[in-house]
């Protein structure tokens, strides 16, 4: 409940810039689909920017237009930046059946697992 408040607090004052260091991680996965639709509806009315960590892969390439992926390790560098162009509004359910949202998880995924487990192989 805290984080809910917490976050209602953020878009309660319509920001210019909203910064978010994992706003779902310790919700339940409806709770976490609902406020990830509430975002993506106000920050359509409020065009505000969102920067927003998260290490969920589908949360990354439904919520983002830009996804900045980091490299391993307490000097971490940024290591890839992956433009997301699906068209918005998104719907959760009709991207699940679309290859072009599937692309976009496979490239972070191909980040993460190939690239970054074995970074020498890459």
């Amino acid at each position: 409940m805290k984080q809910r408040v917490g976050i209602a607090r953020a878009f309660a004052i319509l920001p210019k810039m909203l910064l978010l260091d994992e706003p779902f991680g310790a919700l339940d996965a409806l709770t976490r689909a609902r406020l990830q639709d509430e975002l993506m509806k106000i920050c359509e009315a409020t065009k505000a920017t969102t920067v927003m960590v998260t290490h969920d892969v589908d949360e990354a390439v439904l919520l983002s237009d830009r996804i900045v992926m980091m490299t391993n390790g307490p000097a971490a560098t940024i290591g890839e930046i992956l433009e997301v162009k699906l068209p918005r509004p998104r719907e959760r359910l009709t991207l699940a059946h679309d290859s072009h949202y599937m692309d976009y998880r496979s490239a972070v995924l191909e980040f993460l697992y190939a690239k970054q487990s074995h970074p020498l192989a890459a």
